[in-house]
Parts: C-alpha cells; sequence; structure tokens
C-alpha cells in the first residue's frame, strides 16, 4: 500500500482536532457530491429528453437515432456512477449523514453551473442549495474528477502526460543524473500531486517523492488508483458524456476510457513514494528539506503567488532546483469573497530573483492542454510557461557567483531563439581556443589576487 496520509506537526494536529467536526463535514460535502454525481447528471439529460418529448411526431422520427443516444447517454452515467461506488467504498473516511431525501433524478432541481469553474481542481465558491447539503460546484468537481482520472492514468491521457510531465522529468534527471546521485537519497516534493502520476512516474525512476494533494476529490480518486486498482484497465469510465455539444458523431461523447493503464500496485516504483494531505503553506515550513521540487499547473492556485515562491525557495536545500510547468490561469481571480493577485511572467521573474531564486532555463509557448476530449470540436490550448530555477548555495553567494535580481531582458525564449544561443556559444568556444598573450596573463594574476 502506497502511503496517504496527514501531515501535520503538533500544533496543526491539535488545531485539527480542535476543529474535526468541521473537518468530517467538509469530507461528508465531498462524498455527497460523488454520490449524487448520477442524478445531477441525469437531471441535465432529462431536460433534453422532455424537449424532444415535446416536439412534433414528424420531428421526433427525424431524431429516432438521437433518442437511442441519450438513453444511452443515461447508460453511461448509471455505469459512471458505479465506478464512484467503488471508488468510495473503502473511502468513505466519515459514513454520510441520514438524508430524508431520495437521490433521484425526480427529486433533485439543480441550478446552472457557476460561471467561475475552472479546471475542477480548486475549492472556490461554495454554492448551497435550499434544505439540502448538496452543492453543484462540488458536484462538477466530481465530474472533473473523472476526467482527470482519463487524463493521469489512461493510455488516451497520455498525450496530455507527454506535453505537462516529460519536461519536468526530463529537466530533472538531467540535473539529478542517476550516474552521478544515489537517488533514493534526492528528495522531490510535488506540490498540487492530483492523482498522483507525476510522483508515481518520477519514484519510478528511483528518486524518493511526495505528493502533497489539499483536494479531497483528488486525495479519495488517487487512493483509489493507487491502492486499490488491482490490474491495468480494470475500469471502464465516460469522462465526456456530461459534454453534449461540439461532438462530430453520436459515439464521441459516449466514448469509453479505461484505467488504469498502469497498475502501481503491481508495478511498486523503486524509489520511495507518499502522498501527504493538506495545505501546502500550512505544513510545509521546515528550511532544507527538499533537492528538488516539481510543480504542474499548481503555482496560479494562490491567493499570493509570491506566499508559494517563498516556501518553495525556504524548503529546498542549497543548490536545490525547483521546476515548473504550467499557465497562469489565477484560480481565485474574479471569484467572489476571495483576494488575488495576477503577476505576469514579466513580474514574476522579478519575484523568483528577488527571493533568491538563479533562473536556469525559461521557455514560454509550451503547448500544453487540460483534460480535453481528443474527439471534441473545440480544442483548449495553453501556451504554458517552463522554467528550472535554483537555490544557490552558500559558497556561491560568496564567491560572488549568484546572479544580481533584474528584469530579464529578453523574458520569450522559443525554439528560434535557440538557435541564437547555439551561435553565441560557438563564438565563446573560438575565443578560448585563442593562445592566451603576455597581457592576457597579467590580467588573470591581478583578477586573481584578493582584493
Amino acid at each position: 500500500m502506497f502511503p496517504m496520509h496527514p501531515k501535520m506537526d503538533e500544533q496543526q494536529a491539535q488545531a485539527y482536532a480542535a476543529n474535526e467536526d468541521e473537518e468530517e463535514k467538509h469530507i461528508q460535502k465531498v462524498q455527497n457530491a460523488f454520490l449524487y454525481y448520477g442524478p445531477y447528471a441525469c437531471q441535465r439529460l432529462k431536460r433534453s429528453m422532455d424537449y424532444l418529448n415535446s416536439l412534433s411526431g414528424e420531428d421526433q422520427h427525424m431524431l429516432a437515432k438521437y433518442r437511442a443516444h441519450l438513453e444511452c447517454v443515461r447508460t453511461c452515467i448509471d455505469r459512471n456512477q458505479a465506478v464512484i461506488r467503488e471508488i468510495l467504498r473503502e473511502r468513505v473516511l466519515y459514513p454520510p449523514e441520514e438524508s430524508t431525501v431520495n437521490p433521484s433524478t425526480d427529486s433533485w432541481e439543480f441550478d446552472e453551473p457557476p460561471p467561475n469553474v475552472r479546471h475542477g481542481d480548486m475549492d472556490q465558491t461554495d454554492i448551497r442549495l435550499e434544505d439540502t447539503d448538496i452543492e453543484p460546484l462540488k458536484i462538477l468537481k466530481a465530474q472533473s474528477t473523472l476526467k482527470l482520472i482519463a487524463r493521469d492514468w489512461s493510455t488516451d491521457g497520455a498525450l496530455e502526460r507527454e506535453q505537462s510531465y516529460k519536461p519536468i522529468i526530463d529537466s530533472i534527471v538531467e540535473y539529478y543524473k542517476p550516474s552521478d546521485y544515489e537517488l533514493k537519497e534526492i528528495k522531490i516534493l510535488v506540490p498540487g500531486a492530483g492523482l498522483g502520476r507525476l510522483t508515481y512516474e518520477l519514484a519510478c525512476l528511483g528518486y524518493s517523492c511526495e505528493g502533497n494533494e489539499f483536494s479531497y476529490f483528488m486525495l479519495i480518486a488517487s487512493n483509489f488508483v493507487l491502492n486499490l486498482c488491482d490490474y491495468e484497465n480494470k475500469y471502464a469510465l465516460y469522462p465526456w458524456v456530461h459534454q453534449y455539444v461540439n461532438n462530430l458523431r453520436r459515439e464521441d461523447q459516449v466514448a469509453a476510457v479505461r484505467f488504469p493503464d498502469v497498475c502501481p500496485r503491481k508495478n511498486p516504483p523503486k524509489g520511495h513514494f507518499e502522498i501527504a494531505a493538506g495545505d501546502f503553506l500550512e505544513i510545509y515550513k521546515t528550511a532544507h528539506s527538499y533537492n528538488c521540487v516539481a510543480t504542474c499547473f499548481f503555482i496560479d492556485c494562490a491567493n499570493n503567488v509570491i506566499d508559494f515562491i517563498r516556501t518553495i525557495y525556504k524548503i529546498l536545500v542549497p543548490g536545490g532546483i525547483w521546476v515548473n510547468l504550467g499557465p497562469l490561469l489565477y484560480h481565485y481571480s474574479d471569484v467572489s469573497g476571495q483576494n488575488s493577485i495576477e503577476p505576469t511572467f514579466e513580474d514574476l521573474c522579478i519575484i523568483m530573483e528577488s527571493v533568491g531564486f538563479v533562473i536556469e532555463k525559461s521557455r514560454t509557448g509550451i503547448h500544453t492542454k487540460y483534460a480535453q476530449n481528443p474527439a471534441s470540436m473545440k480544442q483548449s490550448e495553453y501556451q504554458s510557461l517552463f522554467w528550472v530555477c535554483r537555490k544557490p548555495d552558500p559558497f556561491e553567494e560568496q564567491r560572488g557567483k549568484r546572479k544580481a535580481s533584474r528584469e530579464p531582458h529578453d523574458l520569450i525564449v522559443r525554439e528560434d531563439s535557440e538557435e541564437e544561443e547555439e551561435d553565441g556559444r560557438k563564438k565563446e568556444e573560438e575565443q578560448l581556443k585563442q593562445p592566451i598573450t603576455a597581457d592576457d596573463e597579467t590580467e588573470m594574476e591581478l583578477l586573481a589576487q584578493p582584493t
């Protein structure tokens, strides 16, 4: 079994115990959102069926195959709900309270989805239904969780993982080469670990990896995949069944995705692997704890991104690296009741260097999709940022090699500019090959003398 546990110091444990009732209520809301996924989804389906039934006989005759398709949609929703019951089977942390309301499509009416729903991986606003403890926004997050299972743990999500995870993994392997390091001694933290695939892949390479996740939607689903699935492609989900528009073929909406494509129980990683539950800013306060922090679609989940950057710098050992990939969506921007700042990439570069980081590498325009239906007529894609930052060691600072904080002259580094960098390197190499004159030797001796 892969450990999944709250991570707290003594003070945090006392605070948790004092608010345990509130924590239980929050967990119950998440479980209720999963349990009422089916009734919520069928309520949307019912609107289409009711309107279809109100049409003329001639119109209904032309839509006979469409009617059969809607019945297939209902079947797919039922099968998704069956998988959700499996997910909750051994992960109901607190039994849901007795409810007098029967979770059927006839007894539930829901508002339209709020306009500020983001990736579906952040807790934002709570929108209550009258006389119930079910929140439509949380049910939408349950729907998003199904899409994220497809992204992280199916062959259908391989392209998205290639776009988002491979640059991070490649940079870590390049910096902490297996030939130069005892990988089990290299501690990597993955905040915002989601369903755990990036953390798992790094641990499979031999690194000691710890994922951190705050959302109970993610924790419950990742526990199921990591600890309860006992063979590959055991389960089938229909993650796109809620998408009623931009479908080229009827089969695109009801396409099945099987998971997990890799069974972690049968293929345990070589390195240490665990998932720690809790708020990143609250539980990671010990300085010099990790050799690497890897973030993917994470840093824009803060009210104040500077808090994230400072914390990452603090917990890294001197010489450690922070590898990041993702957009700047800023989840709390324009969310009612939440404060937010939205620094540009230019601002972030100033912030990172002001905190103390050395920016070793940065790229823009990295094509990345996030939980997209590959068959949809509408495709959304981020032009994501990617960077590798290093926390300088004290000896480096004493030698004066740490870069001064400044606004970079060229923030946008694309593939076409890499050729110019290569030409510059070649010119430097040619200069080094030139013979050293007597004047050069005298200048080097003067530079070598202590001040």
